[in-house]
């Protein structure tokens, strides 16, 4: 048994109807998907066996692998890939892009089925195996046809582990068994982030929910689990320094992108001026130090697109020249504010969001800004950012949350950086120009027409203010040397096949 503490607890079973990380770890343990984009981002086949690309890259042929099956012993068909994707492609961002170039989706027989686009357009394979949230999870046909704007209600898959729901406690423990009719990809390919052979290496998995970051730690120490994801930076000397205990850093890129997500749909943000106001706000070495505290894991990072990525720029960052609370509000007035309430979610349980919010709140106070705190859980931050309704009436103003840094390195894959109006994420950012930056990207041909589509998408995102970031960081994860091997390091969502114990 692998007993393991993440940086949330499981409340969501549906990782395509939320983009929260902790439900998409959940989903890449039960689900298994078409393709899987590897350390270096490139997509390489899951369930898919072969597939065939015609000449004018608009007809793309996919063979499902032999033998995928479902954790109750149904066979997976094309049925249920198709419904999977069509549901997803209605609800994610990068699927939402993908399906505005698909012609048809039609299955050729139960294990092979057509994509055909309208335009070549060029980021099929990644789309279909990226590994920050939202995944394109492949869904029984029957809970794929649930609308997408509703979560399912059982989580059933064909991926490595199976959800041992009968045990599942919210606010204690989510449990995963091995999965005996998962079917690995042949030939033992060494795991790569989302590529390679997905090995259920224990037979049970218990996400073990600890809210404390010092008890968590000190139940590692102590033996009474064996994998924490994100320890406190406070506490990693100790941890160095504890027998049989081992830091691991998940990638060359930062892990986490902090952001401020402000709603577009109501007064005051639904005016540009009022949220081009918060930039006066945001001192991110506030915010980094409150999160991290030590500079040697974060980083100030002024853009939308991963800083240190290929394609990061400065573009946008004058919006931070300044940290100004009295501007914040004489803007924000300029911009029709007059004083009415604004409703912030307050996470009151999560490592990083919690300590990053309590920062906005006290800067938006000492702008004089009237403000509605409603404090409650992550999880049901999650649930209520999805409402559309005016913060009086059960909605929301602004939240604070998080990213993955390899997803927000790729302006296509970044789903937050999406302007898709009504069809786009918690916000609801409204601008064609970003659309059409976005779709540029995807056609584009060589390295440099990439980069200067990505810092003039940078530019105008930042302008429209699709959301407000605070800085990069990133944290190793630790764990019981003496008990574990086989971690595979994965930045974004942390991946717990391959782990096998001693």
């Amino acid at each position: 048994m692998l007993r393991a503490v993440l940086h949330a607890d499981v409340r969501v079973i549906d990782p395509i109807w939320t983009t929260q990380t902790i439900a998409n770890i959940h989903g890449m343990l039960v689900y298994d998907t078409l393709f899987g984009n590897d350390a270096n981002m490139q997509p390489k086949p899951q369930m898919v066996d072969k597939y065939d690309i015609s000449a004018d890259k608009l007809v793309y042929t996919f063979t499902l692998r032999a033998g995928l099956k479902f954790s109750d012993g149904s066979a997976v068909t094309t049925k249920d890939v198709i419904a999977s994707l069509r549901r997803w492609g209605a609800k994610d961002g990068v699927g939402i892009r993908l399906f505005t170039f698909v012609d048809k989706l039609e299955a050729v027989d139960d294990k092979a089925f057509r994509l055909t686009l309208t335009k070549p357009y060029g980021m099929v394979l990644e789309s279909l195996g990226k590994t920050n949230s939202s995944v394109a999870a492949i869904m029984r046909e029957q809970e794929a046809k649930t609308d997408p704007q509703q979560q399912v209600k059982e989580s059933i898959g064909s991926g490595p582990f199976m959800f041992a729901k009968d045990q599942w406690v919210p606010g204690s423990k989510a449990v995963y068994l091995k999965n005996p009719h998962y079917v690995p990809r042949p030939g033992n390919e060494p795991p790569s982030s989302f590529a390679g052979s997905k090995i259920a290496g224990v037979d049970r998995i218990e996400l073990v929910w600890i809210s404390d970051s010092q008890t968590a730690m000190s139940a590692l120490i102590n033996g009474e689990i064996d994998f924490y994801e994100n320890p406190s930076i406070d506490f990693l000397p100790i941890l160095e320094k504890s027998r049989n205990v081992k830091l691991m850093k998940t990638g060359d890129l930062d892990s986490t992108h902090g952001m401020i997500r402000l709603n577009h749909l109501h007064p005051p943000f639904n005016n540009v001026k009022a949220r081009q106001a918060m930039y006066y706000l945001i001192n991110q070495e506030d915010f980094l130090r409150a999160i991290v505290g030590d500079p040697e894991y974060y980083r100030v990072c002024h853009g939308l697109i991963t800083c240190g990525a290929p394609l990061a720029s400065d573009a946008g960052s004058q919006w931070f020249k300044e940290y100004n609370p009295k501007k914040a509000l004489q803007l924000l007035k300029e911009a029709g504010y007059k004083g009415e309430p604004i409703t912030v979610l307050a996470a009151t349980d999560h490592n990083t969001i919690t300590p990053a919010t309590q920062v906005l709140i006290q800067a938006m106070r000492d702008a004089g800004i009237n403000l509605d705190v409603q404090s409650m859980d992550w999880g049901s931050v999650v649930s209520r950012r999805a409402k559309k309704e005016p913060p009086a009436q059960g909605g929301w103003h602004i939240f604070v949350t998080t990213t993955g840094g390899v997803g927000s390195a790729n302006p296509v894959l970044h789903t937050w950086l999406g302007a898709a109006c009504d069809k786009g994420l918690f916000g609801w950012p409204c601008d064609e120009k970003i659309e059409a930056l976005r779709n540029e990207f995807a056609f584009a041909q060589t390295d440099d027409e990439k980069k200067r589509i990505a810092r003039d998408l940078q530019a105008r995102a930042m302008e429209q203010v699709v959301y407000i970031p605070f800085g990069q960081w990133t944290t190793p994860l630790a764990y019981r040397s003496d008990r574990l091997q086989g971690i595979v390091p994965n930045t974004g969502l942390v991946v717990l096949w391959g782990i096998t114990k001693k």
